[in-house]
């Protein structure tokens, strides 16, 4: 439901790509969790990316990528430059980062039995500077080392600055429209595949360094494990996602349960958003054709008690349960152009929610 082109100018190459796929879901009734906020003009129906490439800048294989991509509601602009070096020592990446986007997953509000989540009044202007440095791979193990300066303004839906949210209370750290913070990240990734079976960990670890007294101060980690495995013609896939952050703390830096990719039948941060958070999902998929995948699947996430523990407590003032069970079937299917989903889900409170997804569906 989009369109591809990649133009070649010079040694540079650009992508275009324009999505359509929000009309294919507002045919199918599914309304979007947050209102349109541009009147409903034809530009808030298009999902697109325009992606610019130069493979050697200088004359010394130096890479630079500049990538704008659109959402319904967010925006990212993306500048990266890369520089060779030998393989044995990290690969650099100079990054530059800005994005916009609406803050649903703890300042959200939960409709219709928390099976959806609607605007807050609160949106992220992240804007982001720093270095990332590739280790080389070693065996089945690869990581990551960033640092990074981060600005976050806190935006009204109608562009303004704010400092608190629809119930007055904070929605900084700081206390002022805007928190900064110099971020180190270390991330380790493992991967394992058999014909059989696949294994994934990943592990990320942030400090927030206080370069000057007003800049938060925090340390924050998160891990994800995954493992499939082959059962007959069926394929049986569970995951396990945790995390915790102590120190300095503001509301839109909580975990949000709830959502696609969390606790399906709950809207983004409709199960809780805290300090804390655990959330296990498992789903077995049966081929019906070659093409086309039956799924049944089973989700579960809690805050661990640590929504009280946020700043403000947005969770408690929106009545979030803390902990909630997903479950139902969908359909898979695939094809050269993209993948199609569709999950039909009901969570804790018997409310039942189809979540559609498209990827990578193009002309």
């Amino acid at each position: 439901m989009g369109a591809q082109k990649s133009i070649h100018a010079g040694k540079a190459k650009i992508d275009v790509n324009v999505d359509l796929t929000h009309k294919l879901c507002t045919s199918l009734m599914l309304l979007p969790p947050i209102p349109i906020r541009d009147g409903g003009s034809p530009l808030s129906l298009v999902i697109g990316s325009l992606c610019i490439k130069h493979p050697n800048l200088f004359g010394g294989s130096e890479k630079l990528d500049v990538s704008w991509d659109k959402g319904l509601y967010d925006s990212t602009v993306l500048v990266a430059y890369r520089r060779p070096r030998p393989e044995w020592l990290p690969q650099q990446c100079f990054v530059l980062q800005h994005s916009v986007s609406p803050e649903i997953g703890v300042h959200g509000t939960p409709v219709d039995n928390f099976s959806r989540s609607g605007s807050g009044g609160v949106n992220l202007s992240r804007l982001s500077l720093g270095v990332d440095l590739n280790e080389p791979a070693s065996s089945n193990w690869t990581s990551t080392t960033s640092i990074k300066f981060e600005h976050v303004n806190i935006l009204s839906d109608d562009g303004r600055s704010i400092t608190r949210d629809m119930e007055g209370f904070p929605v900084t750290c700081s206390g002022s429209t805007h928190d900064s913070m110099v971020v180190l990240k270390q991330e380790s990734r493992y991967a394992k595949a058999t014909n059989d079976s696949f294994s994934r960990f990943s592990m990320q670890i942030e400090q927030g360094i206080p370069v000057l007294s007003k800049w938060l101060i925090f340390n924050k980690f998160k891990f994800v494990a995954t493992k499939g495995l082959k059962l007959g013609p069926a394929f049986l896939v569970a995951s396990l996602t945790g995390g915790s952050i102590v120190g300095d703390m503001a509301p839109y830096q909580a975990f949000a349960v709830g959502g696609l990719g969390s606790v399906r039948g709950y809207g983004e941060g409709a199960v809780g958003s805290g300090r804390s958070c655990l959330v296990a999902n498992s789903e077995l998929t049966l081929p019906l054709t070659e093409t086309l995948n039956g799924a049944l699947f089973l989700d579960c996430g809690s805050d661990l008690g640590s929504g009280r523990l946020v700043p403000g407590n947005p969770a408690l003032r929106q009545g979030k349960p803390g902990s909630g069970t997903g479950f139902g079937y969908g359909l898979r299917y695939k094809s050269p152009i993209g993948h199609l989903q569709i999950d039909y889900a009901m969570n804790s409170f018997k409310q039942k929610t189809v979540f559609f997804g498209v990827s990578n569906l193009g002309l």
